[in-house]
């Protein structure tokens, strides 16, 4: 389950230490599920990051999230648990494994009731949805993320936030193609593809941050926002 990304970081590996060690730790049972899968190399969200969402869920407080990739459940019960109480997490994943895990992390914690897992294709699941979100938190297949952008965008209301996360392919996205291994080409461009979007849209303000292997914060600025790719 080891994802290398998430080993090579993006900015001085002392300042990365600095962040993981010195920031405050998550309490509770929710702290010692990180601390396991930390040591198990399960796959979730660096430390780093999840302080700044707990510092962003703090000040925008949203009432209904949507998260793309739920892994074990770690950073959807992160969100369940710093949102606030009234809030509610729907959660999207396609792997057995993944699933499996998660409801015993749901189970462990007790959270069952403010967050609803749906089993099954993101994409085959998006047209059921219909929002709107106050948050959305995207964290699947990297190549997905230009093909999710514009269902995740239908989905988030006017004013609210798409956070993405793993953006830089550990530093490598602005690499030129040659120099990527031929069986992560396909990720590299679709990613680069995903940024420009993102960096260019008139109605999308967005923020790139060195954190883990890079968060994307995405406002929507207008009531519809309409996707079109450049040849």
């Amino acid at each position: 389950m080891r994802n290398e990304m998430m080993h090579r970081p993006v900015v001085k590996p002392e300042l990365v230490a600095y962040l993981r060690e010195e920031q405050k730790q998550v309490p509770g049972e929710l702290g010692q599920i990180q601390k396991e899968a930390n040591e198990r190399g399960v796959p979730i969200i660096p430390h780093e990051t999840v302080v700044f969402m707990q510092f962003l869920l703090g000040q925008i407080k949203p009432k209904k999230i949507l998260e793309i990739g739920t892994a074990i459940g770690f950073s959807s019960s992160l969100m369940a648990q710093y949102a606030g109480d009234d809030a509610h997490v729907t959660t999207i994943d396609r792997f057995d494994v993944m699933i499996r895990h998660a409801k015993e992390t749901y189970k462990r914690l007790g959270n069952e009731e403010q967050i609803t897992l749906l089993e099954g294709q993101a994409a085959d699941i998006f047209p059921t949805l219909t929002g709107p979100y106050d948050f959305i938190f995207m964290d699947s297949a990297k190549s997905k993320y230009i093909e999710f952008l514009p269902e995740c965008l239908r989905l988030l209301k006017k004013g609210g936030v798409l956070m993405v996360d793993d953006i830089f392919q550990a530093g490598t996205v602005l690499d030129p193609i040659e120099e990527i291994p031929r069986s992560q080409r396909t990720i590299h461009r679709k990613l680069k593809r995903f940024l420009k979007v993102i960096n260019t849209h008139p109605d999308l303000t967005t923020s790139l941050v060195p954190l883990g292997d890079g968060v994307a914060l995405i406002t929507k600025e207008a009531d519809e926002v309409i996707i079109v790719e450049e040849d």
